[in-house]
C-alpha cells in the first residue's frame, strides 16, 4: 500500500510504509531523505520498496517510472518527450496527448485539468492523497484524480 499527495503542479510525493520520496519533475530532483542528499537526472536506483528509473528525453528533461508492489507510476508533468518509454497504471501529468498514447489505468492531473477532462471525456475527483492498496484497488474505469 502506498499514497500519492501532490503540493505543487510540478511535484509528487510517494508515501510507503517504509520511505516518503518527493519528485519534483521540473528540477528533475528526487528527494528521500537518504544520507547522500537529493538525487538528479536520470538513473535507476531503489528507495525502500520503490525502484525508480529517471529516463532522459531528447531535450534534456527526466522523466520517471515508479514501480511499488508490481504498480507502475509515470511521472511526466507536461512534458511529452520519452513516451514510449513508460508503461504505466497510474500516471501524473498534464499532457492530454501522454494520456492517450500511454492509456493508464487512473491518471493524476499536474495542470489544466478542466482541459483535460473535457478533450479525454473523463469523469474527475478532488482527493488529499490518493491511497492505492494494490493493482487491483485502481478503478476499472479510467478517471482523473486531482491532488491538493
Amino acid at each position: 500500500m502506498f499514497e500519492i499527495e501532490s503540493k505543487s503542479q510540478n511535484e509528487i510525493t510517494i508515501i510507503t510504509k517504509k520511505t516518503t520520496i518527493k519528485i519534483d519533475i521540473e528540477d528533475a530532483v528526487v528527494d528521500a531523505g537518504l544520507a547522500v542528499g537529493k538525487i538528479t537526472g536520470p538513473g535507476e536506483f531503489e528507495i525502500g520498496d520503490a525502484t525508480i528509473r529517471g529516463i532522459a528525453t531528447e531535450s534534456g528533461k527526466t522523466i520517471y517510472d515508479v514501480e511499488i508492489g508490481g504498480i507502475h507510476i509515470g511521472i511526466l508533468g507536461g512534458i511529452e518527450e520519452g513516451l514510449d518509454d513508460i508503461v504505466a497504471d497510474i500516471l501524473c501529468t498534464s499532457s492530454v496527448r501522454a494520456v492517450r498514447e500511454i492509456e493508464p489505468k487512473l491518471v493524476v492531473s499536474m495542470g489544466n485539468v478542466d482541459g483535460m477532462v473535457s478533450e479525454l471525456k473523463l469523469t474527475a475527483r478532488t482527493e488529499k492523497k490518493l491511497k492505492i492498496k494494490n493493482l487491483e484497488s485502481i478503478p476499472a474505469t479510467k478517471e482523473v484524480v486531482v491532488l491538493n
